[in-house]
C-alpha cells in the first residue's frame, strides 16, 4: 500500500480506494472500474446487473434476521474529472494518481484525485467486506457518465432498481445532511465569422491566463475564484484591434476554468504592452481569492508550455478572424454570465442560481463556448439560458441548447432524514448540518426516473474536486464510514 495510507483506518475503505486512484475512469472509459467492482462482486457471492446506459448494480442480500427489513439503494458514479497541472508526470486517465498525505488530509500531485466519487465505491464495498455489519437487502448502485450533466443517471432504466430508499455518497461535506441540489442547463454557443490571412507585418502574440485555483462550477463558484476564459476576455478587450486567430481554455463543462490561451495577431507592440497592464490590472481583483493566477503575452511560439490548445493555435497562424468579428469574440465572452447570480431565501448564505464558461474551443476557424447554469429553483433557470442565447444570438452565433435536468426539491419530513438525524446525534453527540448543494446530484435525476424515493445525500469532507490538489480529510472519512454503517443498520432493524 501506498505510505500515504498506510495505518489509516477503517483500513477496507483506504484499500479499496487506494485501489481506485489505480484504476483510468474518466468518463465514458468506466470500463475498468466496472470490471474491477464486478470481480469484487463475484468473490463475495454477489449478482451484478446493468441497463443499455452502462449503470450498475450489485446485489447484496439481508445479513441474516434482516430478510424483511425495506430495501437499501447505495449509490455513487464511477466516472472522475481527470484534471492534470501540465507539468504533471501523473494523469488520472490513465490510472496514475500519486497520493499524498498532507496533515489531516490525502491530496493527489498535480491531478484530481478521484474522491468525487471514489470515496462512494469504496464505501459501498468497505462496508460490504464486514461481515459484522447488519443490514437488510441492498442495491449498490454505481452510475456512469456523471460529470456530463449525469448522463448515466438521466437513461436509468428504472427497473434496474427496487429498493424505496437511497443514500447517495456524494455529498463532500462533513456532518452534514444534504436534502436538495441546484438543476442545471447547459448552452453551447458556435461562432463562425469572417476570416483573412496573416499580414507580413502583424505580430503574433500568444496570450495566456495560467495559475488559477479553478474548482466546481457548483460547490465552489461562490469563493471567488477567476474564470480563466471571462479573464482572458477581458485582457483581450485592453488592446482594440486585434485579431483572434484562435481562443481556448477550460477542460471540464462543469469546473471553473484555471487555464485559457488565445493567439492573436496585432498591429505591433503596443498591443502587447495594453495587454499586458489591462491583465495585470484583472489578476488584481483576484489577488485575495485567487492569488496564483497571472496573464502573459508573448511571442506566438515562443511559450507554449502551460495551456492546452488547439491547433489553430500553435505558433504563428496563417489567418485569423477579422478586427470586427474579434471584437464581437471579445464583447460576447465578457458579456456571458459568470458567477453567482441569485442568493436562497430558504437557506440563507447558499446560492440559488449561477452560470460559469466551462469550455472555449477553437475547431476549423469555429468557436464553442460551453455555459452551464445552475438554479435550485427550475424556474430560474430559462431566464438564465435566455441571458446566453440572447447575447450569443447578438454576436451571431448559433444557438444549442443542451441538456437540462431537475433541481431536487428539500422534504424536511422526510423518513430517512429523521433516522439519519437521530444516527448522526447518538453517533457524535451532536445533531448534523442540514442542507442543499448548489452543484448538481443525481438523486434529481433519478428520483424523476423513479418517482416515490425517499433520498438524502451524505460524504466525507471533500475540498477541490475537478482541479489539480482535491483533496479528502481523513477524519471526516472515518466519520464517514461509521455513520453510513449505523444508519445502514438503523434503517433495516
Amino acid at each position: 500500500m501506498n505510505d500515504a495510507f498506510a495505518g489509516l483506518e477503517p483500513a477496507a475503505f483506504w484499500r479499496h480506494f487506494e485501489a481506485l486512484t489505480r484504476i483510468p475512469r474518466a468518463t465514458y472509459e468506466e470500463g475498468r472500474a466496472v470490471a474491477h467492482v464486478a470481480a469484487w462482486a463475484a468473490g463475495h457471492g454477489f449478482a451484478t446487473r446493468r441497463d443499455g446506459a452502462g449503470n450498475l448494480v450489485v446485489d447484496v442480500p439481508a445479513t441474516p434476521g434482516r430478510e424483511g427489513a425495506p430495501g437499501v439503494i447505495l449509490q455513487g458514479h464511477l466516472d472522475i474529472v481527470c484534471e492534470r497541472d501540465p507539468d504533471s508526470p501523473y494523469d488520472p486517465r490513465a490510472g496514475r494518481i500519486r497520493v499524498v498525505r498532507d496533515g489531516e488530509w490525502l491530496r493527489a500531485d498535480g491531478t484530481t484525485l478521484g474522491a468525487d466519487d471514489g470515496v462512494a465505491i469504496a464505501a459501498m464495498m468497505a462496508l460490504l467486506d464486514d461481515p459484522r455489519a447488519p443490514h437488510g437487502p441492498l442495491e449498490l448502485l454505481m452510475t456512469v457518465a456523471e460529470e456530463v450533466g449525469m448522463a448515466g443517471a438521466a437513461d436509468l432504466d428504472p427497473g434496474l432498481i427496487r429498493g424505496g430508499v437511497l443514500l447517495n455518497l456524494d455529498s463532500e461535506e462533513d456532518a452534514t445532511l444534504t436534502v436538495g441540489c441546484a438543476g442545471g442547463a447547459d448552452t453551447i454557443l458556435r461562432l463562425r465569422a469572417p476570416r483573412e490571412p496573416a499580414g507580413a507585418d502583424e505580430l503574433a502574440l500568444r496570450v495566456a491566463v495560467r495559475g488559477g485555483r479553478g474548482g466546481h462550477s457548483g460547490g465552489d463558484i461562490a469563493a471567488g475564484r477567476a474564470n480563466a476564459i471571462k479573464l482572458l476576455a477581458r485582457a483581450l478587450a485592453g488592446a482594440p484591434g486585434i485579431r483572434i486567430a484562435a481562443l481556448d481554455g477550460g477542460a471540464s463543462r462543469n469546473a471553473i476554468p484555471r487555464e485559457a490561451a488565445a493567439t492573436i495577431l496585432a498591429a505591433g507592440e503596443s498591443a502587447r504592452a495594453a495587454i499586458e497592464t489591462a491583465g495585470a490590472q484583472a489578476a488584481r481583483a483576484y489577488a485575495r481569492t485567487d492569488p496564483g493566477v497571472r496573464i502573459t503575452a508573448t511571442l506566438a511560439g515562443e511559450d507554449d508550455a502551460g495551456v492546452r490548445v488547439s491547433s489553430e493555435a500553435a505558433g504563428r497562424p496563417a489567418d485569423a478572424w477579422t478586427a470586427e468579428a474579434s471584437a464581437r469574440i471579445v464583447d460576447l465572452v465578457g458579456a456571458l454570465p459568470a458567477g453567482p447570480l441569485r442568493l436562497s431565501a430558504d437557506f440563507p448564505g447558499v446560492v440559488e442560481t449561477s452560470s460559469s464558461i466551462g469550455v472555449a474551443a477553437t475547431a476549423d476557424g469555429e468557436l464553442m463556448l460551453h455555459c452551464l447554469s445552475r438554479s435550485t429553483d427550475d424556474d430560474g433557470l430559462p431566464e438564465v439560458a435566455h441571458a446566453i442565447a440572447a447575447a450569443g444570438r447578438l454576436a451571431g452565433a448559433d444557438v444549442e441548447h443542451g441538456r437540462v435536468y431537475p433541481g431536487w426539491r428539500p422534504d424536511l419530513g422526510s423518513p430517512v432524514l429523521a433516522t439519519a438525524r437521530a444516527v448522526h446525534e447518538r453517533l457524535f453527540g451532536a445533531p448534523p448540518h442540514v442542507s442543499l448543494i448548489h452543484g448538481g446530484a443525481e438523486p434529481a435525476i433519478i428520483g424523476v426516473r423513479k418517482p416515490g424515493l425517499d433520498m438524502l445525500s451524505i460524504g466525507p469532507w471533500i475540498e477541490g474536486p475537478h482541479a489539480p490538489g482535491e483533496r479528502l480529510h481523513i477524519g471526516s472519512a472515518q466519520r464517514f464510514m461509521r455513520f453510513l454503517a449505523a444508519l445502514v443498520d438503523e434503517l433495516s432493524d
